[in-house]
């Protein structure tokens, strides 16, 4: 039986033809989608091939930073651990219709 914390996984196929591209979709449509409800957890964001869909490649770094904070970079980034500009703290506000 499930309690009242259980956390749904939504699996969408999409179709690119490499884990760069698949990686670049992943990320866009995180964001996107973190802009329009709370409850997207955007640092587990991971892409798989059709074939192999237990092994996941990680979207996002999201290690933790200094004062609680996670890295919003790609999962390869060379340069050190960092917020993205302008990131917000991702699944921490209301739900909102678009342009309300």
């Amino acid at each position: 039986m499930r309690g009242p914390n259980s956390r749904w996984v939504v699996h969408v196929p999409i179709v690119v033809p490499d884990l760069l591209r698949a990686r670049i979709l992943a990320r866009t449509a995180a964001r996107v989608l973190a802009q329009l409800t709370w409850c997207v957890d955007v640092g587990e964001v991971t892409v798989s091939t059709e074939d192999e869909q237990r092994v996941h490649h990680r979207v996002f770094c999201d290690r933790r930073l200094a004062g609680g904070a996670r890295c919003g970079l790609p999962s390869d980034h060379l340069a050190p651990c960092a917020t993205r500009r302008n990131q917000r703290a991702y699944g921490r506000r209301e739900w909102r219709p678009p342009g309300v």
